[in-house]
Formats: structure tokens, sequence, C-alpha cells
């Protein structure tokens, strides 16, 4: 799904089908965390369930006022003590589909917000 035409600078998530994101001119398949200015690929996560706040410190690293978590295809949770450990480092972060995660981060990036995604892509 094509997400936004390409008319601004910094980082603009283009497009989203499972197992690829398209950024600017970069197609990627692996999971990613994206901020306005800054790119991680392969970003490997454990499974959701094991999840840990050190896989979330690169993206805490960003100094973002959110994170949006996109869990793939479907809107999975981690554990709410990992949403809790996040939240108490004074960073919100948002559990939902990868491509609701897309759009939204857009749109945040486009009011200039401090935002970063982390993406799984399947």
């Amino acid at each position: 799904m094509k997400l936004t035409p390409d008319s601004s600078d910094g980082n603009i998530i283009q497009s989203f089908i499972p197992g690829t994101i398209t950024l600017r001119d970069q197609t990627i398949h692996t999971n990613v965390i994206v901020s306005d200015n800054q790119l991680i690929t392969e970003w490997a996560p454990p499974t959701l369930e094991a999840l840990s706040i050190a896989d979330f410190q690169p993206a805490l690293d960003m100094n973002p006022d959110i994170i949006l978590f996109g869990t793939g295809l479907t809107q999975r949770f981690p554990a709410l003590t990992l949403m809790t450990e996040i939240m108490r480092t004074g960073v919100a972060i948002e559990i939902m589909q990868t491509e609701a995660a897309c759009r939204t981060f857009n749109v945040l990036i486009g009011e200039k917000r401090a935002v970063v995604a982390a993406l799984l892509i399947e």
C-alpha cells in the first residue's frame, strides 16, 4: 500500500507490504527502527513474548517522545511490564499493526514530532 508522496526532507515511509518497507528510494526486507533522520535496518528482536527494554534501546537512544511499535499484520501486545519500563523512561509507546504504524509515523513526522517507529515487517 502506497502511503505518501515523497515530498519532504528526512525519512518518510513511502509504502508497506508484508515483508517490505520502502523508505525514500530504499527497499527494506528486514525489521527496522526509523526516525526522521536515522535508520536501523536488520533490527532483530526476539519473539514478542521475549521482548525486553534492551531490544528497544536503539529506539530510546534516538530520544523520541513516542515510539510506535508496529507488530506486523496483526496488533499484538508485548508484556505489560515492558510497556511500563519504556514509559518509565519518559517515552510513550503505542502498539499497532505495522501498516497503521507506518501511516502514523508519516503524520507525526509531518507535524515535526519526535517519533520513532520500531517495525516488524511480517
